[in-house]
């Protein structure tokens, strides 16, 4: 049972996190301008490096992941197809959507194949961390010299320290499992605080991204981001309880804003500076943490 836990766990994580690790890099690398072709290229290789990583934890997942992560629309939505395809037309960075076409096939009938499959996961979370070593690096880089004015990205600072956070909670699962087989560490109240203030800084660039002639939906991301700051504090000094049920009601609320939000964008009706893959992006983020909630 031990080594399904580690297998299964493993890649629904890679699943999750691998993508949205090479939607950072894509991020980035859409985000700096010529003055840093260095650091643009280092953003194409762990684009492409994780693009690699996310494609062999698909291939090794059919009938490896639950029924609850497969049917959560956190590692693929109806929208990420079409915002892959857009995204890469606005930006001319190259977006292998096959993997998306294999993902969204995926099924959770049990197979067995464990002996084969326990050294390929263990081989995939070996080069995991690799990768988010490298990637963690460029980040804090990235963000010191942001910092100190040696370089402008059309990344807001608080972005990535925002991506920075999300990497090392992936290395951080990653280590869990590779030391005890299985992630079930993590209380319920730490998932709540750190998703809560994801969701809060979802809230604050939407809000910064929307262009000035959208009140309505500017006003809507600044109550959602109000909500969540109120929602963390409380979840901080909230001891060994949680606020499940308030922090479920109001994901399941912003879920709602950021699917019209990607409706909006993919058809050309928001006025934004949000890319397609970026709006998917966050809505997938959101339906990761109502499963987490559900649980």
């Amino acid at each position: 049972m031990l080594t399904e836990n580690y297998i299964s766990q493993s890649l629904e994580l890679h699943l999750f996190f691998g993508r949205i690790m090479k939607e950072h890099s894509l991020f980035l690398k859409a985000g700096f301008t010529p003055a840093n072709p260095d650091f643009s290229a280092k953003a194409e290789f762990y684009k492409n490096e994780f693009e690699n990583l996310l494609n062999r934890a698909v291939s090794l997942s059919d009938g490896r992941i639950s029924e609850n992560v497969l049917n959560s629309d956190e590692i693929v939505t109806d929208f990420t197809l079409e915002a892959e395809k857009q995204t890469q037309k606005l930006t001319g960075i190259h977006i292998n959507s096959s993997i998306t076409q294999k993902e969204l096939n995926l099924k959770c009938t049990h197979c067995r194949e464990t002996s084969i499959r326990l050294l390929q996961v263990r081989n995939l979370n070996t080069n995991a961390l690799r990768l988010l070593n490298g990637l963690i690096s460029l980040k804090e880089k990235i963000l010191e010299r942001v910092l100190n004015c040696q370089m402008f990205t059309l990344n807001y600072p608080l972005l990535i320290e925002h991506i920075l956070r999300e990497a090392k909670l992936y290395k951080k699962y990653i280590k869990i499992l590779e030391s005890d087989g299985i992630i079930d560490t993590i209380s319920i109240k730490e998932n709540e605080c750190f998703w809560n203030q994801i969701m809060m800084e979802h809230a604050l660039f939407i809000r910064g991204l929307l262009d000035p002639s959208e009140t309505e939906l500017f006003n809507s991301a600044d109550k959602f981001a109000e909500n969540y700051s109120a929602l963390l504090k409380n979840c901080n000094n909230a001891q060994n309880k949680t606020l499940i049920a308030d922090s479920l009601a109001e994901t399941k609320k912003f879920r709602d804003f950021k699917t019209a939000g990607v409706k909006g964008i993919e058809n050309c009706q928001i006025r934004s500076l949000i890319l397609p893959l970026l709006a998917d992006h966050v809505l997938r983020e959101a339906n990761h943490f109502i499963r987490i909630l559900e649980n």
